[in-house]
């Protein structure tokens, strides 16, 4: 799974900063970056020791840069560190701290959407565009458009975490959505079309500026969301191990 390309520390940059003469990622950029893409995407699973002189290797720098970037994401809680051992990937979610994160992006998330639809200006509508377009191509039982809608939803809901206008709500999300979708990434619900519809909706609430559809086509999607993730998480949902779509 790619990471758009001005992610930093699970947070957008600013606009201005986005819109400037791109600067090269330092060493820590670029660990921090793979690093994250491959936790997120489960190519270094949950639990997983993390060796520091591969990744060093694999990614021509030295193993220093490779160490802060663990830091930061042993700050985000995304890996854990042992002493005399080293660095693992955390574990998922329990399906109880799921459902916990799911109570408070009920509480959260309407009111973001419907902040973000108050504050969508020409850039932001543009944004939203190219993400109803990256979300259109999703095919029933492919991979790689799984994997396209998967950086869709997390650019959609970037987008609307930033458009609050509420610095520390939007963090705290960047943060919840990073550890769910990893617990996304071990499941299939098998229900990426009725994702879409639930996004173009939400998409569709934002571009006419329209806070009342937005707040409640964000907590319509929510819902739906948290079903399928029970539906993988019970001993009846008989879930399959892949991507999962929320």
């Amino acid at each position: 799974m790619s990471l758009p390309p001005v992610v930093r520390g699970l947070h957008a940059v600013p606009r201005d900063a986005a819109e400037a003469a791109p600067l090269p990622p330092t060493f820590v950029e670029r660990a921090y970056d793979y690093l994250l893409s491959m936790i997120l995407s489960v190519q270094i699973a949950p639990g997983e020791r993390i060796a520091i002189d591969k990744v060093a290797r694999k990614l021509d720098i030295s193993q220093t840069p490779v160490r802060e970037a663990l830091s930061q994401l042993e700050a985000e809680r995304l890996v854990l560190k042992t002493p005399n051992v080293g660095y693992r990937a955390s574990p998922p979610m329990s399906p109880s701290e799921v459902r916990e994160v799911y109570t408070f992006r009920m509480l959260i998330e309407p009111y973001v959407a419907e902040q973000a639809a108050r504050n969508m200006d020409d850039d932001s509508l543009a944004v939203l565009h190219s993400i109803e377009e990256q979300m259109g191509t999703v095919e029933e039982g492919d991979e790689r458009s799984y994997a396209r809608f998967a950086e869709a939803d997390a650019r959609l809901h970037r987008l609307i975490a930033d458009g609050s206008g509420n610095r520390l709500i939007a963090d705290t999300i960047e943060r919840l959505h990073a550890h769910l979708q990893i617990f996304r990434s071990l499941y299939r619900t098998n229900a990426p079309e009725e994702a879409a519809v639930e996004h173009r909706r939400l998409i569709a609430a934002l571009a006419a500026r329209d806070p009342e559809a937005a707040h409640a086509a964000m907590r319509d999607h929510l819902v739906a969301s948290e079903r399928r993730m029970e539906l993988v998480t019970t001993p009846a949902g008989g879930g399959q191990k892949g991507p999962a779509k929320a």
